[in-house]
Order: structure tokens, then C-alpha cells, then sequence
């Protein structure tokens, strides 16, 4: 079931969000963090329809979530400009993603400038595709994706920054919670440098957007991943994703738990 088609089924009411997630949409034992994370924003945005544009949301995953689940949101605080929502995805044992996110009206400010200019990379027609249909977690094959710099899972790599072009093969998938069903989709930045497969699993995950309404052309977006640091069992990554014509739309930083 594609991300428009399992939007469409779920249930929107005053108390949240029902819906039942698909086997094609899980990564291992769990949903996909991104679609759990959009499930959340979708709960937010049903339940106060008027709030401003997001800012910034931060994700914790903390626990497994598959097949029935429910949305539930409050506001935490509504300021003059600043409005912090409260959302959870309810699985069968308890909460198994909570976000908080921050929503945000526009004011005048003196700064207009992006200080991560897109590196000069091939555009996605010049591209390799980065990790073929059955050879990943069933719910890759939910999104077009090209190498454009970097290496493959599980290939004993060096390298440790990747960036990787995307877009959901839904031309349905549009909007906000759709961007960020998507900006999850890169494994950790150090999966390339495993030489074989091992556990993993996000634990939490703070992006901040960059313009209100992320648009690029042709659907296409460059993501990086980037890791600063692995040791202890868990790494720590930097991602960043820009539109097809250059511009910077969302910064995060996630924080991953690894098995080896």
C-alpha cells in the first residue's frame, strides 16, 4: 500500500488517528521511522488544523509499532508566534514513537542565507541506483533511490558521508508529512562500512525545516548522511536534504543504536 493509499485509510476522528500499517511498510520488527514519524505529524495537523507552519520536530523511537496503531496529540504550549504539539503512536505495547513538534509563524529578521551551499554532485539522471528492489527492508521499495556519492551497505566501505537522491515513487506522497515519511528513508551513515548484516535501530531523531512548504522539481530531493562518531554501540549522524535546485530544506541529527 502506497504513503497516499494508507493516509487515505486511516481513521481521523476528535480522539486521533486508527490505521493499520502494512507489512511493505516495516523495517524489521518495527514501521519505518519516517512513516511512524509522519503518522505523528498527520495526528497533529488533523487534530489542530490551524497551527502554523513546522519548524522543527523531535522524534523518539521508543518502542516496536506494526500493524494496528493509534495517533494521539495535544499542545503543550500556544505562545503569540509558537504553538508545541505533543504526539504519540500508540502500538499494542504502549507508546512506540512520541514527537514533539514545533510549530512556528514567520517574523522579519535581518538573516536570509543558507550556510551549506548543495555540493556539486551528478543530478538523478546521471546516477546509479543505490540499493535495488528486494535486497533492503520492505519498505525502500516505497521510494526511488540513486547513489550520487558515497558506497553501498554492508560493502566494508571507508567511507562514512553518503548522499543519496530520493523521491517517493506515490506521486500522490506531497506535503509536509510526506517530506518527512521521506527524510528518514538513508540507512545510518555507517551501515557501509559493515561487512556483513548486523542490528540496528534509531532511537531518536530532531530535524528542523527550513522553509515552510519543501518543494523541489520532478519530486526528486538529495539527502546526506553524514556520521561523526561511532563507539560504545551506538553512532551519532548528521543529515541534511536539499531540493532539486539547490536549496536547503531540512536539517537534522539522529542518534542510532548499533549491534556490532
Amino acid at each position: 500500500m502506497n504513503y497516499s493509499a494508507l493516509i487515505d485509510s486511516a481513521n481521523f476522528n476528535e480522539n486521533g488517528l486508527s490505521v493499520a500499517i502494512t507489512e511493505d511498510w516495516m523495517q524489521g520488527r518495527t514501521t519505518y521511522g519516517g512513516l511512524a514519524a509522519a503518522l505523528c505529524l498527520e495526528t497533529a495537523l488533523r487534530t489542530f488544523p490551524d497551527l502554523p507552519p513546522l519548524r522543527s520536530a523531535m522524534v523518539s523511537f521508543i518502542g516496536p509499532a506494526g500493524a494496528a496503531v493509534e495517533g494521539r496529540a495535544k499542545i503543550l504550549r500556544q505562545g503569540k508566534s509558537v504553538t508545541f504539539v505533543e504526539a504519540d503512536l500508540i502500538a499494542e505495547r504502549g507508546i512506540a514513537t512520541r514527537c514533539i513538534f514545533v510549530f512556528g509563524g514567520d517574523r522579519q529578521s535581518a538573516f536570509n542565507k543558507s550556510f551549506s551551499p548543495r555540493p556539486a554532485l551528478p543530478g538523478p539522471e546521471d546516477c546509479p541506483e543505490y540499493i535495488p528492489d528486494g535486497h533492503g527492508p520492505s519498505f525502500l521499495e516505497h521510494f526511488d533511490r540513486l547513489l550520487a556519492k558515497g558506497a553501498r551497505p554492508m560493502t566494508g566501505a571507508t567511507e562514512h558521508d553518503h548522499f543519496i537522491w530520493a523521491r517517493h515513487r506515490d506521486e500522490r506522497a506531497t506535503g509536509v508529512p510526506a517530506f518527512l515519511a521521506l527524510a528518514d528513508m538513508p540507512p545510518p551513515a555507517v551501515l557501509p562500512m559493515f561487512t556483513g548484516p548486523a542490528p540496528l535501530s534509531s532511537m531518536t531523531w530532531q530535524v528542523n525545516f527550513l522553509t515552510e512548504n519543501p518543494m523541489t522539481h520532478n519530486r526528486w530531493w538529495l539527502l546526506e548522511s553524514r556520521a561523526d562518531y561511532a563507539g560504545d554501540g551506538y553512532t551519532s549522524q548528521d543529515m541534511l536534504i536539499w531540493n532539486h535546485g539547490g536549496d536547503l530544506v531540512l536539517a537534522g541529527r539522529q542518534s542510532v543504536a548499533i549491534f556490532i
